[in-house]
This record gives C-alpha cells, structure tokens and sequence, in this order.
C-alpha cells in the first residue's frame, strides 16, 4: 500500500470518528414505516437510526473470511456477499460490489462523503468511496458492522413467508408437502394484540389473521411458486371467511416481508384479474409473527385427515 492511501484511509478514519452523527439525513422509504423491523440495542440504533459510526477495528465482521451473505440488521434484507468483501486495513468491513439493488448511495449533507444506506428499510450502513484502487472495482462500501448480520453459507437460501387463507390447518397442509420447504409453523399475525392466544382471536376483535409461516429454500422452489400455490389452494374471491369459516380471522391476505415479495404478488393478483377473477387477497407489510397453541401445528398431519375447505385447483 502505498503512502498517498495510507494518508487517505487515516483521514476517513479521522473524519469518521470527528462526525459521528453529523449526517443523520431522513433516508428511510416512507413506503416501508409500517413493516416491522427488528428490535435494535441502543447502540445499534446510535449507528442504524442516528447514522453513528462504530470505532475502528472493534465490529464482528472486520476479520471475517467465512463465506455467506451479510444481511441488514434492521430488516434482514441481503446486502452483500462474502465474495466481494476484502482486507482494507482500514478498520471496517470492505466491500467492492453490493448485491444488486440492495444499497443506497446518498451524498452527505455537507456534500463531503456519499451515505450508503439499506435499499430496503434506509438503515445507515456506512459510506462509499470511489478511486482508491484496492480492487479492480475501485470502490470501497465501507460498513459498520453494527450495521449487518452474516449468515453462514448453509443458511443464506433459507427465507420465511406468510400467508393468510382462512383456517392455518388447510394453508399449512399444502404448503409443508411443497417441494422446497423445510417448515412450517401455524399462528397469527396483523393485528394489536401481543401472545394472543386462539380463543382470543376467534372472539374476532384482536385484528389478527390465522396465518401460515413457511421457511423454504431458494435453490429448490422460490417466493413465486409460493404465491402460486396459496392462490391455486383457497378461494381467493372470496370476502368474508373461507369456505364455512367466517371471520375477519379467515380472510385471505399476503403478508410481504420486501417490495420484492409485494410486486411478485401485485403481479399474480393482476393476472388473476385478467382471468376474470375478483381478488379478495389483501397485501400487508408483515409484522411479528406469534405462533399457535402446539395442538395446532400440523394438525392434519397428526390427525391424519385433509383439510376440509382448501382444495388445490390448478390456475398457473
């Protein structure tokens, strides 16, 4: 390394440690104010929020060399790959790629630095410089580490979804025999009561909705063929229940974790559409998840029986 970058990096170090919070511009997507978010420590929201800066050299992920993805800590949105991170020696974790569409670049308010920030929910992640020549790339995502949460390898395709088709025993049942999908867990979700239990939500004032959590593997199915199958496995037309199920409790509704997973099932309700179909589905920005009574997790596969108001029919 030579002197001229050697200066430069103890400059960014410098002037990283002077500013603090001095560039807390608004970037979080008005869209996303109402998708819930993981809990954060006060220190984690010092860097998140407040667009802080850890010290140098102390994050968990400075030295890391394992290979997987590192995903925003406030959201979980994926963010870069193990692959395009290298040994800057400046104190951060170093990244010369992110994953496409994943980060944000906006100029600092004193028009200094550029702001990187998570694409999906706006958490600060750190800055980006350009023309220092440490990669082929000439970029450096320089990132708090505070800021993201590495998943191994082996763990990075597993992603969660949640879907609401009427009783969580019928939406279960097809979605844990899917191929691709590791588990399922049935419970509530979308409403403003915290640990509800089923006999509160049968008395329909809780606002939750029986839903299905599915944990699936993206190298064997995807988001999409989910989608499919929760349209293709209840009736979607119609308003007040599901089948014999009546209930605020068993309306159909998507609940989206990204604005990916919302524009795949914006995309399949205006197909249906253009089938003729009046869509009753309701697309949600998903919140906390509290999962059901164990008497209720796959329960037809411990009674043995098939659901009695979801059949599959085929519409894709």
């Amino acid at each position: 390394m030579n002197l001229k970058t050697k200066i430069k990096i103890l400059v960014y170090l410098l002037f990283a440690l002077s500013t603090g919070t001095s560039c807390a511009q608004k970037t979080e997507n008005p869209n996303h104010k109402s998708m819930k978010y993981n809990d954060l420590t006060p220190e984690e929201e010092r860097v998140i929020v407040h667009k802080g800066t850890e010290y140098p050299y102390t994050g968990e992920y400075v030295n890391n060399k394992k290979e997987g993805t590192y995903v925003c800590k406030r959201c979980d949105a994926p963010l870069y790959k193990s692959s395009d991170k290298f040994d800057s020696q400046c104190g951060w974790p170093s990244f010369d790629d992110e994953i496409k569409g994943a980060v944000k670049r906006i100029p600092d308010a004193d028009g200094m630095r550029t702001e990187i920030v998570c694409a999906n929910c706006g958490a600060h992640l750190g800055h980006v410089f350009i023309g220092e020549g440490f990669t082929p790339k000439n970029t450096r995502h320089c990132v708090n580490s505070i800021s993201m949460k590495f998943i191994p390898e082996q763990n990075r395709n597993i992603r969660k979804a949640y879907f609401a088709s009427g009783c969580f025993w019928g939406t279960e049942y097809y979605f844990m025999k899917a191929k691709g999908v590791k588990h399922t867990a049935v419970g509530f979700m979308g409403g403003h009561v915290d640990h509800p239990t089923y006999r509160q939500v049968c008395e329909k004032t809780t606002g939750h909705l029986e839903t299905t959590e599915v944990e699936y593997d993206t190298r064997n199915t995807s988001y999409e063929d989910l989608v499919k199958l929760f349209f293709e496995t209840h009736d979607f037309t119609q308003t007040n229940g599901q089948g014999p199920d009546i209930g605020p409790q068993y309306l159909s509704c998507i609940f989206y974790s990204t604005d990916e997973e919302k524009s795949i099932a914006e995309k399949y309700i205006s197909i249906l559409t253009d089938k003729g179909y009046k869509v009753a589905t309701m697309l949600k920005p998903a919140v906390t998840f509290w999962k059901a009574e164990d008497y209720h997790q796959q329960y037809y596969e411990h009674k043995g029986d098939k659901p009695y108001c979801h059949v599959y029919k085929k519409i894709f």
